[in-house]
Order: C-alpha cells, then sequence, then structure tokens
C-alpha cells in the first residue's frame, strides 16, 4: 500500500529512543525526511545519522528540550529551515510516582509543561508553516491513562487527559486549513523504560525482570503482553498518511485490550 509519505518532511519529539525512534524508523521507510527532537544530543545525532544512511532520507538532530520555550523554539526553527513540516508528531514524555496530596506545584508544573505545553508551543509554530505548504497533521502521543488512570502516577494522568483534548480541540480549529489533527492514547508499550525500572524493582529479589513485566501484562492487558514501539508505530505512520484522510478529532487506542470501558 503506498502510504503517499514519499518526500514529506515529518517533525518528531522524544525521537532518541523507544516509541518516536519506532515513528521515525517507521516514516523513513515510507521516504519521510526528519527532523529529530529530543534532550540527549549525541544519541540523538547517532540515531538521525543511522536512518538518513539507511533509508535514503534527511534526518535533521535537533538538541532541545521540548518543556521549554527556547526548545520548542529551536524545533520550529529547524523545520523552517527544510522548508515546512508536514506532520508533527508530539511523542515527547514520561511517567510520574507521586500522590496528589504529596505532589509539589513544582512537579505538576513540569508535566504539565512536557506534556501539554510542548504540543500548544508546537502547533502554533509549526501549524502556519503546514499551512503554507497545503495542509498537514498533527499526532499526539498521550495514554490509555488519559481516560483509564493508574493510581500511583496521578499527575501524568492529568496532563495526558489535558493532551487529548487539546488534541480533539486543535482537530476543530486547525481542520479548514487542511490540517488532520488525532490522539493515540497507548497501553503497555515495551519502552527502554519500562525495562530499566523492572529491573530496578526486581533487583533485591532475584532480578527477574521479565517475568515482572509479564505479571504486569497478565494484569492489565487481554492480550496478555506488551505491545512493541514498532506496533504502536505502525498506527502513527498510518494516521500520518493519505489513506487516513478522514481521521480527524479522534483518539486511537492501541492497548492491546486494556481499555474496559466502550
Amino acid at each position: 500500500m503506498d502510504l503517499g509519505l514519499k518526500g514529506k518532511t515529518a517533525v518528531i519529539t522524544g525521537a532518541s529512543v523507544g516509541i518516536g525512534l519506532a515513528i521515525a524508523e517507521g516514516l523513513a521507510a515510507e521516504g519521510s525526511n526528519l527532523v529529530l527532537a529530543a534532550r540527549g544530543g549525541e544519541r540523538l545525532e547517532a540515531e538521525a545519522a543511522r536512518i538518513a544512511e539507511k533509508y535514503g532520507v534527511s534526518a535533521v538532530a535537533v538538541a532541545a528540550d521540548v518543556a521549554t520555550v527556547a526548545g520548542t523554539e529551536a524545533i520550529i526553527a529547524a523545520a523552517a529551515e527544510k522548508d515546512g513540516a508536514d506532520i508533527l508528531i508530539n511523542n515527547a514524555g514520561t511517567g510520574s510516582n507521586e500522590t496528589v496530596m504529596e505532589a509539589p506545584d513544582e512537579k505538576w508544573q513540569s508535566y504539565w509543561d512536557l506534556h501539554v505545553m510542548a504540543a500548544v508551543r508546537l502547533a502554533r509554530g509549526i501549524a502556519p508553516q503546514m499551512k503554507k505548504r497545503g495542509g498537514g497533521v498533527i499526532l499526539h502521543n498521550a495514554s490509555i491513562c488519559a481516560v483509564q488512570p493508574l493510581w500511583y502516577e496521578p499527575i501524568y494522568n492529568v496532563s495526558k487527559s489535558a493532551l487529548m483534548m487539546f488534541s480533539k480541540t486543535l482537530s476543530t480549529e486547525l481542520i479548514p486549513d487542511n490540517i488532520r489533527v488525532n490522539c493515540v492514547n497507548a497501553g503497555l508499550i515495551l519502552t527502554p523504560d519500562w525495562i530499566k525500572t523492572a529491573k530496578q524493582l526486581t533487583a533485591e529479589t532475584g532480578g527477574n525482570w521479565e517475568g515482572y513485566l509479564q505479571s504486569v501484562a497478565n494484569e492489565h492487558a487481554a492480550s496478555k503482553r506488551f505491545g512493541t514501539p514498532e506496533e504502536l508505530a505502525n498506527v502513527f505512520v498510518f494516521l500520518s498518511s493519505e489513506r487516513a484522510s478522514y481521521c480527524v478529532g479522534s483518539t486511537y487506542f492501541v492497548d492491546g485490550g486494556m481499555l474496559k470501558t466502550i
């Protein structure tokens, strides 16, 4: 199936590892050029060079913290240097661990900046580029926790729910400019962060981190397994393409049966 992505320019945040990196590879495999953003410049530059060589596309690395105004401005400027972006994927984010009663204001604000304001600022800067190019696609990587919260990460739950609503609201504003906005809510995806956490939690009890992850999957996912970053990336690639031309303002769950409501 020709997805019509060859020659498009895609901006991806949190692109040096895990889900963001898988999305970058998926789009590059379809012939898209990339503007990749992450905080770790050395790793990002190495991955950008590898992808460019492997797929024969352009891949620019932008070392930037999307939770800051300066970081988003750097990404917007890098996209402008490529004559604008056709695709924006707001992927950067991380889990949290706290209680509402104990978490300080500063932690709430940091997650708000990372999960919500980064998406707001990038939309304000990149949507005009898309409009000049005749349209585009903006995708938000939220989480199943936006609608089905986990008790131990209330800040993550709340900020991802806000991101989901921002995606819906933005879609209405931008569709007259032929810019499609959608949201993806993932369930259990086996990223390096999950593996790192599992190893830490099992270090003093025998180190069976794989068994721990299987127990998490057994508890939460009807499919009894974690998804791979590549499985999730496939959905982002499809939604970025002209094959998803009537997908506007929706949220798509990729969760192996974790969602318990209709």
